[in-house]
């Protein structure tokens, strides 16, 4: 799962980034401090994991990764090369999804591009680039495919959804707004349209909105009534403390830390909980002596592919999924004891694997 963080200069950007990942980016109060795109490798938080380590005695332990790219400030004008320009909007297309972070809140220390702060401005620039950079490329296909589907049947279908987007493209509006049907989707996937692009809002606050999830801030109250149009999560953090937690290496410091800041998680954990729910993923975990593991796969996956996640072998001599559910298994507290109560189940190749499925394959090849 690649993560794109994107924002306009000066808004918490690479401050976050740092925090998330300990990557050391550098962080600059001037526009365009990042150019190229840092990049960051990020263990998802699953605490199931040193559970089920603990109960097979695992030699080592495996989290879930989520990549993480800081991508440079933009400004507008971008879609027409101001600033980074097409740099900048050419990084955003090989994401995932994109995690947008607004700021929300006042310093007079630190500039804002624009002079002033209004994160819903700031989504407006942002937003308003990455469709006029969809709609010139739209514009580019639908010229062609138009003249292809004069003799081609087949490309009237992929004609008439592109006409669809110009259209929303046009009202201004993101290309994720329209409702896709699946083959709609997969048609699209080859033009990586930056607007059709998930996407998660993080609101930077100071220290003393974080504890409240920004409950009484203006600023977050006006992201998350826009956010509710595109269906869009909302993640509430502290760049500053998120940059605090990274420097404490002792996961029970961390954990004291953040009880003191009035604090039940990171603002870390929150942006990789919501990219999760907003890419509909999910994990599936196996656990044996040598190793416990988590599998992070699209939510509806079926046995058979999830299989393949671990090895193509597997999936190609799939015979049957042993599973048990993390929780049924941590009652019982061993698969001999959840198989002697019924619990470990024998699952086909088309079962449709849950979110915390402990799964040991059966395969031949």
């Amino acid at each position: 799962m690649k993560l794109g963080i994107v924002g306009l200069p000066n808004v918490g950007k690479s401050t976050l980034f740092n925090a998330i990942t300990k990557a050391g980016a550098l962080v600059a109060n001037y526009p365009f401090a990042t150019i190229d795109p840092n990049v960051g490798l990020v263990n998802v938080p699953d605490k199931r994991l040193d559970v089920l380590a603990e109960m097979s005695k695992s030699k080592k332990i495996v989290p879930a990764t989520v990549e993480f790219y800081d991508i440079a400030g933009l400004v507008k004008g971008a879609s027409k090369g101001e600033g980074l320009g097409n740099k900048f909007l050419s990084n955003i297309r090989e994401t995932d999804a994109i995690v947008e972070v607004l700021r929300c809140f006042e310093d007079p220390n630190v500039t804002h591009v624009d002079g002033s702060v209004d994160p819903l401005r700031d989504i407006e620039t942002i937003n308003l680039e990455l469709i006029l950079s969809d709609l010139e490329l739209v514009d580019k296909v639908l010229e062609k495919r138009e003249k292809i589907a004069r003799s081609d049947k087949s490309a009237r279908a992929e004609v008439d959804l592109l006409k669809r987007i110009k259209e929303v493209l046009e009202e201004g509006k993101s290309a994720r707004v329209l409702d896709l049907k699946d083959e709609e989707v997969k048609m699209l996937r080859a033009y990586q349209l930056l607007s059709s692009k998930p996407i998660i809002y993080v609101c930077n606050v100071n220290e003393e909105d974080a504890a409240s999830e920004g409950e009484g801030n203006a600023y977050v109250d006006k992201v998350r009534e826009f956010a509710k149009e595109e269906g869009a999560e909302v993640s509430v953090v502290s760049a500053k403390i998120e940059e605090e937690i990274s420097q404490i290496d002792n996961d029970e410091e961390i954990n004291e830390f953040l009880e003191m800041m009035g604090l039940s998680e990171s603002g870390t954990d929150k942006v990789i909980r919501d990219s999760y729910r907003t890419l509909n993923q999910i994990s599936f975990l196996t656990t044996g002596e040598m190793e416990t593991r988590a599998w992070t796969i699209q939510k509806g996956t079926k046995a058979v592919d999830a299989a393949g996640k671990i090895h193509s072998d597997i999936s190609r001599g799939f015979i049957k999924a042993e599973i048990v559910s993390y929780e049924n298994l941590v009652d019982q507290g061993s698969i001999h004891k959840a198989q002697e109560n019924g619990l470990l189940r024998m699952e086909g190749k088309d079962y449709i694997m849950q979110d915390g499925d402990v799964v040991n394959f059966k395969f031949n090849v």
